[in-house]
């Protein structure tokens, strides 16, 4: 299959073997619950693996084995890295355990050993953070009008809130609405009502300050007069 990159969907090949990633709404439910859902984002975005990583990457062109090595012992790794693997993995319809590398049972006590796959740890997080943004975000390049800004964060995503949305604002089967992205989803609300009244909150900024200065400017003129 081909992917359309605008919105969401990206192709990895290792050898002869191909991997189909879509970010639809179907997808993000396999993450976990909406909680989960929101938490995998958060671990995504908000560990320090990835600056890390993005360092090592920049002095030497790759990550070293031994920082591989020294990161799988970490605590601070397992959490970016355990919901890069769960994105990946539901993201698409194959196993991805040659990518993103699995957890197997240590020989001693409870605990398990994370076995690489293809995929650097700096790789995998970074191809997790692009699918989960466009799937419960969007990366659409619209105008976002200040009156739909709620400024409210939210702990849960709920998919099938977006899938019976698209299925009621576009007459499409459930088939069809589960597929979407959040991005596709957002692009085809655009298309469908193009000509929204309102401002951008830059669009808004941009106006007050205008205001603000055309009114100092006004009485600066009348306290010479």
């Amino acid at each position: 299959m081909t992917p359309v990159k605008e919105i969401g969907e990206c192709l990895i090949t290792v050898g002869d073997e191909e991997y189909f990633f879509r970010p639809s709404f179907l997808a993000m439910t396999r993450i976990g619950e909406p909680r989960e859902i929101v938490q995998a984002f958060y671990d995504l975005h908000n560990d320090e693996v990835t600056p890390l990583l993005q360092r090592a990457v920049d002095a030497y062109g790759k990550v070293p084995e031994w920082l591989v090595s020294y990161i799988d012992g970490q605590q601070i790794a397992k959490a970016s890295i355990s919901a890069a693997m769960a994105v990946i993995a539901a993201c698409c319809e194959r196993d991805v355990s040659r990518l993103t590398g699995e957890l197997r049972p240590a020989k001693a006590g409870r605990t398990f050993k994370y076995r690489p796959g293809a995929m650097t740890p700096f790789d995998m997080v970074a191809v997790a953070q692009a699918l989960i943004t466009h799937g419960i975000i969007g990366k659409a390049k619209i105008r976002q009008l200040q009156r739909h800004e709620t400024g409210q964060a939210t702990t849960e995503f709920r998919a099938f809130e977006y899938i019976s949305a698209a299925r009621n604002q576009f007459g499409i089967s459930r088939d069809e609405a589960q597929q979407l992205s959040m991005t596709e989803f957002t692009l085809m609300l655009a298309a469908k009502y193009p000509d929204q009244k309102g401002y951008t909150r830059e669009e808004y900024d941009a106006e007050a300050d205008d205001f603000f200065a055309r009114r100092a400017r006004r009485r600066a003129k009348e306290k010479e007069n």
